[in-house]
């Protein structure tokens, strides 16, 4: 039976490495190192994921992250290529504090954060990392802020009210 590929297509996807760690178990022969991956995955329009990977090898912990990170996708609510309003994301000592930004400002944000940004397809937003610097707990903590993100509709059908009486 032949699979025609060409129609189930994977949308193509943003992989974003944003942290790679060595790490190392002393055992009797010496030290075995190992190494883990933090990698982000987005389609740029506003679907992202993240991912741990850990392995002998930097490429197949890549490729682990990769995985995981597909696994874990979420849909995150945009107004155009920003966000719709102020969001704070908390997750263990990481705290993300991201704000809506103006058409031209591009992304002010650090590295973990801008990883995220850039993989869900937000073009225009203020960011600030406060206390945990990091990448795991940040992109967690930004993760959460962006989950908490809601659309004018979603709050409008929540309160059983036009998108009108919101605005």
């Amino acid at each position: 039976m032949a699979y025609n590929k060409t129609n189930n297509e994977a949308p193509e996807l943003i992989e974003k490495v944003v942290y790679l760690n060595r790490v190392s178990k002393t055992v009797k022969g010496g030290r075995v190192m190992k190494f883990s991956a933090l990698v982000v995955v987005g389609d740029g329009k506003g679907t992202v994921g993240y991912g741990l990977g850990k392995a002998a090898e930097v490429s197949e912990a890549i490729l682990k992250g990769i995985a995981d990170a597909k696994k874990n996708m979420v849909k995150v609510s945009l107004d155009g290529d920003t966000i719709p309003h102020e969001a704070l994301g908390i997750f263990g000592a990481g705290t993300v504090l991201l704000k809506p930004a103006p058409a031209g400002t591009g992304v002010i944000a650090g590295g973990a954060v801008r990883a995220v940004m850039d993989a869900v397809g937000i073009k225009n937003v203020y960011s600030k990392c406060l206390r945990s610097n990091n990448p795991q707990n940040v992109v967690k903590a930004t993760m959460a802020g962006l989950m908490s993100l809601r659309s004018p509709e979603q709050v409008a059908a929540i309160r059983g009210k036009s998108v009108e009486e919101i605005l």
